[in-house]
């Protein structure tokens, strides 16, 4: 009698063991399918923001072709002045002529105990305080690591590197170029209990040297607008 009840326990435990078996392997290839499809999905979605990236950039490069065109086409000089001023100020235009570069490390001091890490680093805020110090004492172009700052771009923290313009990952040393004038811009940074003092109270580095014919390239970033539209002659929407 014992010995059939242990014949029925083990026979009752092997056919458990194969259905847990057979449960864990239906439920292995389960999850196997559904990373592979989203693994697929995410390829085809990164695929499609590249493709839609490269149309953009073409159509991009067509309209400055023709501005171009159109430029060297206007018969007044003064209308060629007029469109050339506009395309260095909304950043199309690389620009060149005396100014100064920032540059900008991450403190080699070593953080005291119980004080948070993330004091001795550049951060995006840091950059943006430089950038509006040098816009209000009146920088004329700017570039971060030869990236052209317009009026839509934006600086934000990524992990340890920063991203400007939606698309560029930059990482220190920054270098912050300014193109304006040299006595004004050093003056403003340099003010008492301004950023660059600020900055160097956490050690963060920071360098300052005058360029006498900075480069500044153009903007090549996104130019698409969600919710901006030309206002009509009539002042309506």
């Amino acid at each position: 009698m014992r010995s059939r009840f242990r014949w029925a326990l083990i026979i009752i435990g092997l056919v458990l063991g194969l259905m847990l078996s057979t449960q864990f392997r239906a439920q292995q290839e389960k999850v196997q399918t559904t990373t592979v499809q989203r693994i697929e999905q995410l390829a085809q979605e990164v695929e499609a923001s590249r493709a839609e990236r490269d149309a953009l950039r073409a159509r991009n490069t067509e309209l400055r072709n023709e501005l171009d065109q159109v430029a060297g086409e206007a018969p007044h000089g003064r209308l060629r002045n007029e469109l050339e001023t506009v395309r260095i100020q909304s950043g199309v235009s690389s620009v060149t002529g005396p100014g100064i570069e920032v540059v900008l490390s991450d403190s080699s001091l070593p953080s005291q105990m119980g004080q948070d890490p993330n004091l001795y680093v550049v951060h995006d805020e840091d950059l943006v305080r430089v950038l509006n110090e040098l816009r209000a004492a009146g920088a004329e172009a700017l570039a971060i690591n030869g990236e052209r700052i317009v009026a839509t771009s934006e600086v934000m923290c990524i992990g340890p590197a920063v991203r400007v313009n939606k698309t560029k990952r930059l990482t220190p040393p920054y270098v912050i170029t300014a193109i304006g004038n040299q006595d004004t811009m050093i003056a403003a940074l340099e003010m008492r209990d301004g950023v660059m003092d600020t900055l160097k109270y956490w050690g963060i580095q920071v360098t300052v040297r005058r360029v006498a014919e900075a480069g500044i390239p153009a903007y090549t970033g996104p130019t698409t607008f969600n919710y901006a539209r030309p206002l009509s002659r009539e002042g309506g929407s």
